[in-house]
């Protein structure tokens, strides 16, 4: 009777069929890492999601399941694909042996989110065990197909790398420039001549250079930048002309 009360309760809040998985990334330590969370149900990883309600915008409901699966607020999102294959939970039955309706068939809206990792404070919801930034080339198994969903993720973040304000979001206030190119030159899996890196970015005018470089060290001190929000916002607008072919 409680499972069927439950799953009515869900079905009257939700929109059937229609659920959400995001895939936020951060750059840390020079690597890309993802957010994922491990299943109480099984020794699995899986992107933070959830599911629209009834009066609610999409994109308001993945802000929201964002920040009440893993405490992440207030980060940049990207709509980027929708997954409706069949199969999608097929094999994964015994995820959902507690609520019916979680086990009937969702198209999931996916999203990817750019965030500080420093801004995060990282939460695990009632439903995980542990809540963790993860290396995008070091990942541990995952349930349902959200490695595809990842997979597909990134190659989205690769293709509007030139048209987001991916680093905009991803690095600190203050960044060298061997930082903008090697975030730069991971999400590509490619290196970048540095002088060629330099030049182009430059030539955007999206860059203010400090007055005081960076301090500490055994060698020279390394020059330190920031973003120009509105010359940032104006190149967004108009693209990259695809600045890293």
């Amino acid at each position: 009777m409680e499972k069927l009360i439950k799953d009515s309760k869900a079905a009257s809040e939700y929109l059937s069929h229609i659920s959400l998985d995001c895939a936020v990334f951060c750059f840390q330590g020079g690597q890309l890492k993802v957010l994922l969370l491990k299943s109480r149900k099984r020794q699995q990883w899986m992107l933070p999601g959830g599911f629209v309600r009834q009066d609610e915008d999409v994109k308001d409901a993945a802000h929201r399941a964002l920040k009440e699966r893993s405490g992440a607020q207030k980060v940049f999102l990207q709509e980027f694909a929708v997954f409706g294959s069949p199969a999608r939970t097929k094999g994964n039955k015994d995820l959902f042996d507690a609520h019916a309706w979680l086990g009937q068939r969702f198209i999931s809206i996916g999203f990817y989110a750019l965030v500080n990792y420093l801004s995060v404070t990282l939460v695990a919801d009632h439903l995980s065990e542990a809540c963790e930034w993860c290396s995008v080339d070091h990942l541990p198994e995952m349930a349902l197909d959200h490695k595809d969903i990842l997979n597909q993720a990134l190659e989205s973040l690769r293709q509007h790398l030139n048209f987001k304000p991916i680093g905009y979001n991803l690095l600190q206030e203050e960044f060298t420039m061997p930082e903008l190119q090697r975030l730069y030159e991971t999400i590509l899996g490619k290196k970048l001549h540095r002088g060629n890196f330099a030049r182009k970015i430059l030539s955007f005018n999206i860059l203010e250079k400090l007055e005081e470089p960076r301090k500490g060290g055994a060698h020279k001190s390394p020059n330190l930048y920031r973003f120009n929000h509105e010359n940032y916002k104006a190149a967004l607008e108009n693209g990259f002309q695809q600045m890293f072919n």
